[in-house]
């Protein structure tokens, strides 16, 4: 989704890439056009091989001093500030002399030429391309010589003097920005991408490693950096400013555990306060004491907002737009305030008072929600949530133990899960988990399924070159900051048997370059099995067609499986980002339901070529549905569904007899050829059993035409009329 109404010529920028490594090989441009998201305020170096920190020795300014790596300490010796110099290059400082860069000695390309401090004179020997890596790590490479930073022989030792050596895609030229905060002892190795934050660490420790992730990840849209920022029960005075693809999250039993005071908040600066590109980033489990009272969450999609206790007020906005969220098993003292919000989802929640509109507001079992009253104000309310099961999440027991709560499931539901303290629910220790680390492989993962192992996804991106197979009743597959699976090849990224109660949480699944049939498919064709009394659940299951790069998959997700849950998905055909395009990123349906008595909440799906929703099993449920139609048809012949003009959005297929749905929207962009019409944006069989409450279509800036709203009832939105609502079909 991109900003819409009062910003129409808001422009979209794309994180660049400015160097590849596949198979070891480093493929430079000459002149690469933009930097990786790389940190700009002070920050340390961490050589990934050792643990150890880049420091100049003896805390020297002088020319000449030995640039080492050296066991973290936190002094200033050891910090650096990345200056971007505008040309694809940066010049890292030092903080002790910030004249002071590292410089290849005597301008040498040689391997071996080791590395010093000297003042910065425009030398290209003392200029390096920041090139981002997978695992969230950076190798950085000399403008002068094409050779990569390094520590000489993978060296773990303290005083090892840093050289320049031919680029080979080893752990010893790569390195990590952060501050000098080391796990606490007892932490499982959850690899480079998880920091664990104890309540016993300086405040000033825990906001130099927080602010340095968000400077690498405030403008990262498309990056390859994940990040998962972790805090142990107790209370810490610190700012949390939450960037793309970051997770910030407590690790107690229950929100009120871990205190923050201070902010845990997403802002909409790099985009001049217009969140409407807010995406892929959580906060979770935590209690915060907002500074000024209130604490903000501007964001669009797949930034799910759970488990928090907020003692105050909370701002949905940063002033200009933004475009749908999701509140769950939350609750804030005082007033939520959705300001620009044109779409909202709130399930299980609870506050003080809610105040705000825009086109389509839904809430599902909550507490001191508004009362109905689509379309003026346009509320939807729901008093219960029917059938639900909570996110599984990471938390450390009173021993020190860490373990994966798995929450039970809960029937006409109101309020959140913690409300009473004791919460009804079974908890795994966590050897029970293969834990996946960037580098995993698709046959490893797989091995650990076999052997009947859950998996906890540590952050990163995942390439796979076979299916994951999920065939054990109860699994669970829970991802921390956004991990994402990349299938290669035209692969299905996962498959689950029709089995009881597997658990998908947290998961970022993107298109690879080569077609996929589909995605994610859970139970097989045909599946008939009962799941009323352990259903499959989905909670944070994102999907994206394009954007990071060329991406194509025919179908992102296929329910076969009977009594599935959807606890909040976004599923993503990009508009845009990089490898967009009409016959770029093809992508024909977003989601296909053929099991009975499936139920979704919260279901974002985006600018498929085809029907985005179809809906053939029968009894389904939708509790808030968000839709833009796709930007990019080039003409109305290209986009034809028989005779009919354009497909529509959310599809119940003829022979469905009961069906129902609350708040749902559609909107209508059509930027490249503003002529294209569709005819209607739902259909549905007419029937009693098949029934729709609380409907919008808009046409965004008149820029495009939806006919009709459901079948030919309701609109049109159009130039003249942008916004169309129904309150009831039939």
């Amino acid at each position: 989704m991109r900003s819409r109404r009062l910003l129409p010529t808001t422009t979209t920028t794309t994180a660049a890439t400015v160097g590849l490594l596949v198979s070891s090989v480093v493929l430079l441009s000459p002149a690469p056009a933009a930097l990786a998201a790389v940190p700009t305020g002070a920050t340390t170096l961490v050589a990934q091989h050792s643990g150890k920190c880049v420091d100049a020795a003896a805390a020297a300014t002088a020319n000449g001093t030995v640039v080492q790596q050296y066991a973290c300490n936190g002094t200033t010796a050891q910090q650096w500030q990345v200056q971007d110099l505008g040309n694809g290059y940066v010049r890292i400082n030092s903080q002790n002399d910030t004249s002071k860069v590292l410089d290849v000695v005597d301008v040498s390309t040689a391997d071996g030429a080791k590395v010093q401090l000297w003042a910065y004179g425009g030398g290209l020997n003392q200029q390096w391309q920041a090139v981002a890596e997978a695992s969230g790590a950076y190798h950085f490479v000399n403008r002068n010589s094409g050779r990569c930073l390094d520590v000489p022989s993978a060296s773990t030792a303290d005083a090892v003097q840093l050289q320049q050596y031919a680029c080979n895609g080893t752990a010893a030229q790569s390195f990590t920005f952060g501050s000098t905060v080391t796990n606490p002892p007892g932490t499982p190795d959850f690899g480079p991408n998880v920091t664990v934050f104890d309540p016993s660490m300086p405040a000033a420790t825990v906001q130099a490693k927080l602010n340095a992730v968000f400077a690498q990840q405030e403008t990262n849209q498309f990056g390859a950096q994940r990040q998962a920022l972790l805090f142990k029960p107790g209370s810490y005075g610190v700012d949390a400013n939450v960037g793309f693809y970051t997770q910030v999250a407590g690790l107690g039993l229950s929100p009120d555990d871990v205190t923050i005071n201070g902010a845990v908040h997403a802002e909409a600066d790099w985009f001049q306060g217009n969140a409407t590109q807010n995406f892929w980033r959580s906060a979770e489990n935590l209690s915060v004491n907002p500074t000024g009272g209130t604490d903000r969450w501007a964001v669009s999609q797949a930034a799910p907002y759970r488990r928090m206790h907020v003692r105050g007020n909370l701002q949905l906005d940063d002033g200009g737009w933004s475009s749908g969220g999701f509140i769950a098993d939350s609750k804030v003292d005082g007033q939520v305030r959705s300001g620009s919000q044109q779409q909202w989802l709130s399930r299980n929640a609870q506050w003080g008072s809610w105040t705000g509109s825009n086109w389509n507001m839904v809430f599902v079992g909550d507490v001191n929600a508004p009362a109905n009253s689509f379309p003026n104000p346009p509320y939807t309310t729901v008093n219960q949530t029917p059938v639900v099961r909570e996110k599984p999440f990471l938390y450390v027991d009173s021993a020190g133990a860490y373990r994966v709560f798995v929450p039970a499931l809960r029937s006409n539901s109101s309020g959140t899960s913690w409300a009473a303290g004791a919460q009804a629910g079974g908890s795994l220790p966590i050897d029970q988990f293969f834990i996946v680390k960037p580098g995993a492989t698709a046959s490893a993962v797989n091995a650990a399924l076999a052997q009947g192992k859950n998996l906890l996804f540590t952050p990163g991106v995942y390439h796979l070159d076979q299916t994951l197979n999920v065939t054990r009743a109860d699994t669970v597959v829970l991802g921390l900051g956004l991990a994402t699976l990349v299938p290669d090849n035209g692969v299905t990224a996962v498959n689950v048997a029709d089995v009881d109660g597997v658990k998908l949480a947290g998961l970022l699944i993107d298109a690879g370059t080569v077609n996929s049939p589909v995605l994610m498919q859970l139970g097989a064709a045909g599946s008939s099995a009962d799941h009323s009394a352990n259903p499959t659940s989905l909670h944070d299951v994102f999907f994206r067609i394009g954007g990071a790069g060329v991406g194509k998959a025919s179908q992102s997700l296929v329910v076969n499986s009977n009594n599935v849950i959807g606890d909040h998905m976004w599923l993503w055909r990009a508009d845009h980002g990089s490898g967009v395009g009409w016959t770029s990123n093809t992508a024909a349906n977003g989601l296909i339901v053929n099991g009975r008595n499936v139920t979704m909440y919260g279901l974002f799906v985006e600018h498929y070529q085809q029907t985005q929703v179809i809906w053939n099993g029968d009894n389904g449920r939708t509790y808030f549905f968000q839709n833009e139609l796709p930007y990019d048809p080039p003409n109305q012949a290209a986009w034809m569904n028989g005779s009919t003009r354009g497909y529509p959005a959310y599809q119940v297929a003829p022979g469905v007899t009961a069906h129902e749905a609350w708040g749902l929207g559609s909107y209508a962009y059509f930027n490249v050829n503003p002529a294209v019409v569709e005819d209607h944006s739902f259909e549905a069989p007419n029937r009693t059993g098949v029934r729709f409450h609380d409907m919008v279509t808009v046409s965004l800036g008149g820029t495009g035409t939806i006919a009709h709203v459901i079948n030919s009832t309701g609109g049109p939105s159009n130039s003249a009329t942008n916004v169309a609502n129904l309150v009831a079909y039939p």
